[in-house]
């Protein structure tokens, strides 16, 4: 939605719309979410990936990258995509801490939530054409 539509969210001038009521059932379904979310944070700590040793270089670069400056008021999606970049510099963090290369690739135990971010940007960018490798 544009900056300054009804709804948009962004600006001053946004005009509040009425959720269609199906998306109260929604709102309910994100907090059972969350909550099954809660259970799995209790019990799943890392798990062990594999990754192709220019994509863990390319993390751990991330990681040391100096991000100066103050920033301006961010959209929505420059919001997201800073955390997207956040995300990946982590992952470039346990790269450099504890990852260890075998051949070509580095094995590195990821924290849950940023094997899932990774795994959730890999479906967000593939789109209606994503399919899951596994049966």
């Amino acid at each position: 939605m544009e900056p300054g539509t009804a709804g948009c969210g962004e600006c001053a001038d946004c005009v509040p719309v009425a959720d269609p009521p199906r998306y109260a059932l929604y709102r309910e379904d994100a907090k059972l979410l969350a909550a099954i979310g809660e259970h799995v944070d209790a019990q799943v700590d890392r798990v062990t990936v594999r990754l192709p040793g220019a994509l863990a270089r390319a993390a751990v670069a991330a990681w040391d990258r100096d991000d100066e400056g103050d920033l301006d008021e961010e959209t929505r999606e420059q919001y997201e995509l800073r955390g997207q970049a956040g995300d990946l510099a982590l992952i470039g963090l346990a790269v450099s801490e504890r990852g260890r290369w075998e051949g070509e690739e580095v094995v590195v135990d990821l924290f849950v939530n940023l094997a899932g971010a990774a795994l959730l940007a890999h479906i967000e960018a593939a789109g209606a054409d994503y399919r899951s490798p596994k049966p």
